[in-house]
């Protein structure tokens, strides 16, 4: 069964999986999952949104550890950013050929997968959204965090370290994914619904790119001189907006910087104060609990619409305490 101990246990193994993989923050070996189901195991197929982030090597342990529990084949893989929505597009297909079992889906656009989740549903093959919903009943549930209650987590802590007035901007991933419009939606929400003397001036859209991301930070800055802080909804998001205040030499204490997800990058600049702070979701419990749907649909069990895998705020008054460690992911 899954556990907090399990997640501290398989976190160690992420590690492993990252070297493994030789995951590099470009994307570097992200296309390629495992070839396919061959034995007798029931198989399952599993389509991320990538591999560049650690958060998905995460999620890739999590479901190995499923995978071994419930002694079932999977596979995982990503497309090669998580941008190209025709790439992930394609990867699905290729799931579906191989008539899996069950496929566990987390969608980059959540329309675009339409027809081919018309195609598993017609096929009577299961379909297990993770971290990220489309616009259709057709799953039978979603494992996922609740990002807008995360994300109106992140504006709290914001609005409480600017004194409750002054600009902010965003920088998100994506606006056609639900993770992206959820991060995006509650964070605004929250200002919008509590914070009247707080301004957003800005929202733009760096499809989880470090480099992108810090390049639309620094215009955003440049256009906003008095601009105290930027939300980046997601790891590459939020690196690159430290690396742009990095670049322009502001100083930290004058400037807020929150985020979403973790990895080393962004606990480094919590630990040196070039980031407040940021949510992190359960990543290894994500992937867990996708495979464990995914076999217990295959096995005719009713499933809840949502699995909620929970989230964390962290900063540097929380980031060593264990009950946090266990679902940091580097």
């Amino acid at each position: 069964m899954y556990t907090k101990r399990s997640i501290g246990f398989a976190a160690g193994l992420a590690v492993a999986a990252l070297l493994l993989a030789g995951c590099a923050s470009d994307g570097g070996d992200s296309g390629s999952g495992d070839s396919g189901g061959s034995g007798e195991k029931p198989y399952v197929a599993l389509v991320s949104k990538g591999f560049q982030h650690q958060f998905w090597q995460a999620v890739k342990t999590g479901a190995e550890q499923a995978a071994e529990e419930f002694d079932v084949e999977i596979t995982f893989e990503g497309p090669d950013t998580e941008s190209d929505v025709d790439q992930q597009i394609q990867m699905l297909q290729t799931a579906l050929d191989k008539n899996p079992a069950a496929v566990g889906f987390a969608a980059l656009d959540s329309q675009a997968a339409g027809p081919l989740l018309q195609q598993a549903k017609d096929s009577n093959i299961p379909v297990i959204a993770f971290d990220s919903g489309v616009e259709s009943d057709i799953p039978i549930t979603t494992a996922a965090t609740d990002n807008l209650a995360a994300a109106a987590e992140v504006a709290k802590h914001m609005a409480d370290a600017i004194g409750h007035e002054g600009k902010l901007a965003l920088v998100v991933h994506d606006q056609t994914s639900l993770t992206g419009q959820q991060r995006r939606d509650g964070f605004v929400d929250y200002i919008e619904e509590n914070e009247p003397n707080i301004e957003i001036v800005d929202i733009q859209y760096g499809g989880g790119d470090q480099a992108k991301s810090a390049d639309l930070a620094k215009a955003i800055i440049a256009a906003h001189p008095d601009l105290k802080g930027i939300y980046g909804a997601n790891e590459g998001s939020a690196i690159g907006v430290v690396q742009a205040v990095k670049e322009l030499g502001i100083d930290p204490a004058e400037f807020v910087v929150v985020g979403f997800d973790s990895g080393k990058v962004q606990m480094d600049a919590i630990r040196d104060g070039y980031m407040l702070g940021a949510v992190t979701q359960d990543p290894i419990g994500i992937g867990y609990e996708t495979v464990k749907a995914a076999v217990e649909a295959i096995d005719g069990k009713e499933l809840p619409k949502t699995i909620d895998t929970g989230f964390y705020w962290y900063d540097t008054t929380n980031i060593d305490d264990p009950e946090i460690q266990a679902v940091l992911y580097e």
